[in-house]
């Protein structure tokens, strides 16, 4: 296990506010670890998840990657007691919010752009920027008491970056009415309206997203690369150029050596050794 130390309080067990653990050949586990902040992304745990996320996407023996949380809530959101305290700065703040907002939007790009899938394991409570990192994850598991918000209508402080997220993975009106009434749903809702994949009993939570997590590092890490760029890259296309990218695409996985053997199995009825490449 790997502990990457943060400079705030409010620590979970081992004394760290990441933990990143490998359970299991090609799978790691990045858990969110200040409970007693409810797990408020400060500047430190963003730069904390900003590096995690590079690191396992660089690393190859990792293909999948779970999301989770110790603690009441799975994540509070920014930081706000944080954010107050540098009001009292010369520019009035200005330059550290811009430094988290930045941060942060980097954070949920690191996500995107991570060649192994991230999969959300929702315990509990994820308000605003806590909400945008569940909608960000590739797919996402929550248990059945888990609860989604962004509340930050209600504080003066809309939420435009997790707005971002949120308006690309659940449908438009819901989105807006997540963002102006800025009320709370529960994990039923949020698998309704797509916000996450399934809903589970909390003691089954880290099981599903496991589950998940192992399908996907069972198949090609070369394909699942090539796949989830893809498809990230075709939904901001007009549709004709993205079926002309995507054609591409297949064109070139075709040509790879995991595609022969895939295929290759597939007729002669036996499971594929996959390459990687």
């Amino acid at each position: 296990m790997q502990d990457l130390k943060g400079a705030d309080g409010a620590r979970g067990p081992h004394g760290a506010d990441i933990l990143v653990e490998r359970p299991e050949d090609g799978i790691a586990v990045v858990t969110l670890n200040r409970p007693g902040a409810r797990n408020a992304l400060s500047i430190s745990v963003l730069r904390e998840l900003k590096q995690a996320f590079a690191g396992l996407g660089a690393d190859g023996s990792v293909r999948a990657i779970v999301l989770a949380a110790n603690g009441p809530a799975f994540c509070a959101g920014h930081d706000l007691k944080e954010m107050t305290s540098h009001r009292g700065d010369e520019d009035g703040g200005r330059a550290f919010y811009s430094e988290t907002m930045t941060t942060c939007s980097e954070v949920m790009q690191a996500i995107v752009a991570c060649p192994k899938p991230v999969i959300a394991a929702v315990n509990a409570m994820a308000t605003a920027a806590g909400c945008q990192l569940v909608a960000t994850a590739d797919l996402a598991v929550a248990a059945e008491g888990a609860k989604f918000c962004t509340p930050g209508v209600n504080i003066g402080l809309f939420c435009s970056t997790p707005m971002v997220a949120l308006s690309r993975n659940v449908p438009r009106k819901r989105a807006m009415e997540m963002l102006l009434l800025g009320e709370v749903i529960d994990a039923r809702t949020a698998a309704d309206y797509g916000l996450v994949n399934k809903v589970v009993p909390l003691d089954r939570l880290m099981d599903a997203a496991m589950a998940f997590a192992r399908c996907i590092a069972g198949s090609s890490s070369a394909t699942v690369r090539v796949g989830k760029e893809a498809f990230y890259r075709q939904l901001e296309q007009p549709l004709a150029e993205a079926y002309d990218y995507a054609a591409a695409v297949m064109v070139e996985n075709m040509l790879y050596r995991d595609a022969e053997e895939g295929i290759g199995a597939f007729i002669e009825k036996r499971k594929p050794a996959w390459k990687g490449c």
